[in-house]
């Protein structure tokens, strides 16, 4: 069969045409819609980058046995890994021509099915991450602070220790794009709830994050999970998808600290 020639201009207008389908649709229908988006988008990206290619005779060439064969995987799985990771947006927006809502988080991330998303994390599967040299030189800096915060919210100071790694590389001038600040990545309302006023003081920092940290235990009856899951995507989206929300960034935050937290307790066993 022929390579289609895809010559792309402006993918936003050519979506921007299409006839607007919005129907009242239920929550499985939502998930088919979603999962055809992205089909769709993975295929494009796959014509798009055959596309990009085709001046170079493919990504590996013509030379040399089965590089044909590889370079069709290869786009294949490039395709697949872009859209189901940084999107080019082509899937929410085809989404959002169809249903007039925007694309469920949820759907992001997982789409095989419309049952509800229950991430669990396997300790056994959590690998032993060794910190950085310079992290940790960082982290000492601060232990006698751990050491009193641990003491006087009762949290084990290798907890606050691997979140003050996962959150700042211990950098307590650290701002994130989303303006959390120091450490612990305080934003300022919950520091000015936890009583904090000056968010890069290390001292008051450190205790303003285990204080809150503390009361997600807390009102998460000690799972340790689902505190952090509250740490950096907040309570509220724990209790919307009633568990670890789907979001990425808060598994791989969940793991990156459980992943410290055994580093740690590994190297004082």
């Amino acid at each position: 069969m022929e390579k289609i020639s895809l010559k792309i201009t402006d993918m936003n207008k050519h979506i921007s045409q299409l006839q607007e389908m919005k129907g009242n649709y239920d929550q499985k229908q939502k998930a088919k819609i979603a999962k055809a988006a992205k089909e769709f988008e993975s295929l494009f990206t796959a014509m798009l980058l055959q596309s990009m290619t085709k001046t170079t005779n493919g990504l590996f060439s013509e030379e040399g046995y089965g590089n044909d064969t590889f370079d069709i995987i290869f786009e294949q799985e490039m395709a697949s890994y872009i859209s189901q990771g940084k999107s080019l947006g082509i899937a929410e927006a085809l989404y959002k021509k169809i249903t007039g809502e925007d694309m469920d988080p949820a759907f992001k991330i997982k789409l095989k099915s419309s049952e509800k998303i229950d991430i669990k994390v396997n300790d056994n599967e959590i690998p032993k991450v060794q910190p950085s040299n310079e992290s940790l030189n960082r982290l000492k800096k601060y232990d006698a602070l751990i050491e009193e915060a641990s003491k006087e919210f009762g949290i084990d100071k290798n907890i606050i220790k691997s979140i003050i790694l996962a959150e700042s590389a211990a950098n307590h001038r650290a701002v994130s794009p989303a303006k959390a600040k120091g450490l612990m990545q305080l934003m300022d309302t919950t520091a000015a709830e936890m009583g904090v006023r000056n968010i890069f003081d290390p001292k008051e920092n450190i205790y303003g994050g285990t204080k809150y940290l503390a009361k997600m235990l807390r009102q998460y009856n000690g799972d340790l999970k689902l505190a952090l899951a509250a740490y950096n995507a907040g309570p509220q989206n724990v209790e919307k998808y009633k568990g670890i929300p789907p979001f990425e960034e808060t598994q791989n935050y969940i793991t990156k600290v459980m992943s410290y937290l055994n580093h740690f307790s590994e190297s004082e066993s």
